[in-house]
């Protein structure tokens, strides 16, 4: 081999060696800090307090921080949600929709509505997931003034988003998951009401 050759042989071997390792610095930074995408999804959460299904600029807002998985579980409630509107037409009823008035990401009533979160923990699951461990405070003094939700993180076209979110049982709730909140009452995109409800009615 010629002593030119053995330059640009170097010069070749050197690029790829550094582009190997500044991938691997890459894949390490994504796969070493799954909390970065809930701190995202949580800022937009606090700044706009999407309640109940997000739709239009909230959509736009917190689905970059969303799996897949989440966004087609959001449509389908979501079509779900336009087949009881068609179903129940009265403005006086109050809607039976598990969600109608939730903050899918941070709870139910008032804590549809919190004023500032903290990522305290991200923990890896034995199936590759993240669960990631965020304490949400009230925007005005309360007795109870902040709780927890864990944050079920996954790794999808090789960046971290968000999948679930678990309520963790307290005094006010038992333990669920967004997930399981979005089917209820729900087959598919259709509506067919609550079992008790559907016993009541006959």
């Amino acid at each position: 081999m010629t002593p030119l050759r053995c330059i640009i042989f170097l010069q070749l071997a050197t690029t790829f060696a550094l582009g190997q390792l500044a991938q691997q610095g890459n894949q390490s930074r994504v796969a070493g800090d799954p909390a970065v995408v809930v701190r995202s999804l949580y800022h937009a959460v606090v700044a706009r307090h999407p309640i109940g299904l997000p739709t239009g600029t909230d959509r736009k807002a917190v689905a970059p921080y969303l799996s897949k998985g989440l966004i087609r579980r959001l449509d389908t409630a979501l079509a779900c949600e336009t087949d009881y509107s068609r179903l129940h037409q009265d403005p006086n009823e109050k809607p039976q929709i598990e969600w109608f008035e939730d903050g899918l990401f941070s709870g139910g009533n008032e804590r549809a509505l919190p004023g500032a979160f903290h990522v305290e923990s991200a923990q890896p699951e034995k199936d590759g997931s993240f669960r990631v461990h965020v304490r949400l405070k009230y925007s005005e003094p309360d007795p109870m003034p902040y709780w927890y939700v864990d944050v079920i993180v996954t790794q999808e076209d090789k960046h971290f988003v968000v999948d679930d979110v678990v309520f963790p049982k307290d005094d006010w709730d038992d333990e669920s998951r967004l997930s399981q909140t979005l089917v209820e009452g729900c087959d598919g995109s259709r509506w067919v009401g609550h079992g008790e409800q559907q016993n009541d009615s006959k």
